[in-house]
C-alpha cells in the first residue's frame, strides 16, 4: 500500500528526515512512534505530499507518487487527519463532513458515504446539525476522521489523535481507530501515546532525532526493555 525508500526532507539546511525507509501492507494499521520532535509529523506531511523530500521516494499502490501534489493524492486515495484537525468551527457536523466529499460530484456517492460515516460513528449523526465548535475534543477528532473517510480512502494518515484529548475522549479516539478495521481501511498513526497505540496497531516503527531506529510487531515492542524504558514507563531489571 505504501512504502517509503531512503527518504531525507530538510526545511533549508536543517535536516530533519535521515534515510527514512517504511512499508505498509493493505489492511495493516501501523503506528510510528516517537517523542516530540522525533519528525514523525514531517515524515506525514512529506508522504502526503506537504513537504518536499531532499531525496528518497514514495511509493502508493506501487505507483511512485514522489512530489505529486495534495490534491490530486487525495483523489487517488489518501486521506490526512492532521494534528490541528482544522474543523470548520462555525459550520455543522454534516457541513463539515460533506466538505470531505469535496471534488466528488456524484450525489448519489456522497450521500451513501455519509450514510456510511453516520453509521460507523452514531454519535455524529446525532450532532449533524450542531455546531463543530461545541463538541467535545473526542468528538471533534472523530468528525476529523469521519470527514476523510467521506472520500472513501484506502489509506489514512492519522497525527497525533490523542494529543491534548482527556483520557475518556483518548478511550473514543482509539475506539474509533478500532471501528475503520471492519472497513478495510490501511492506517498510519503517528502517536506519543506509545501504550494505547500499540494496543491497537499491529505493527510499529521508532523514530529518534530524524531516523527509524526500531520496528517490530506491536508485541515484540511492547516487551522490548529499551521502549519499555523510554516511552512505556516502565521500571526495566537489570
Amino acid at each position: 500500500m505504501l512504502r517509503v525508500e531512503n527518504l531525507d526532507v530538510a526545511y533549508g539546511h536543517l535536516q530533519i528526515l535521515r534515510q527514512i525507509n517504511l512499508h505498509i501492507k493493505n489492511g495493516e494499521i501501523v503506528a510510528i512512534l516517537g517523542a516530540n520532535g522525533a519528525g514523525k509529523t514531517t515524515l506525514l506531511k512529506s508522504v502526503m505530499g506537504l513537504l518536499p523530500p531532499k531525496a528518497g521516494r514514495v511509493f502508493y499502490r506501487d505507483k511512485d507518487v514522489t512530489g505529486t501534489p495534495t490534491f490530486e493524492l487525495a483523489r487517488q486515495g489518501i486521506a490526512f487527519v492532521p494534528e490541528e484537525r482544522n474543523i470548520f468551527q462555525a459550520m455543522t457536523v454534516e457541513e463539515n463532513l460533506l466538505l470531505g466529499a469535496y471534488h466528488n460530484k456524484d450525489k448519489v456517492k456522497i450521500a451513501r458515504n455519509l450514510r456510511e460515516v453516520y453509521e460507523m460513528f452514531p454519535r455524529l449523526e446525532e450532532r449533524r446539525g450542531q455546531l463543530a465548535g461545541t463538541m467535545s475534543g473526542g468528538e471533534r477528532q472523530m468528525l476529523a476522521i469521519g470527514r476523510g473517510l467521506m472520500n472513501k480512502p484506502h489509506l489514512i494518515l492519522l497525527d497525533e489523535p490523542s494529543m491534548g484529548l482527556s483520557p475518556t475522549n483518548v478511550l473514543v479516539v482509539f475506539e474509533t481507530i478500532r471501528t475503520l478495521t471492519s472497513q478495510e481501511v490501511t492506517i498510519v498513526i503517528v502517536e506519543q501515546n506509545v501504550n494505547a497505540t500499540l494496543n491497537v496497531a499491529s505493527r510499529a516503527y521508532v523514530m529518534e532525532h530524524g531516523a527509524v531506529v526500531m520496528e517490530g510487531s506491536s508485541e515484540e515492542l511492547s516487551k522490548n526493555d529499551y521502549v519499555k524504558k523510554m516511552y512505556l514507563g516502565q521500571s526495566v531489571e537489570e
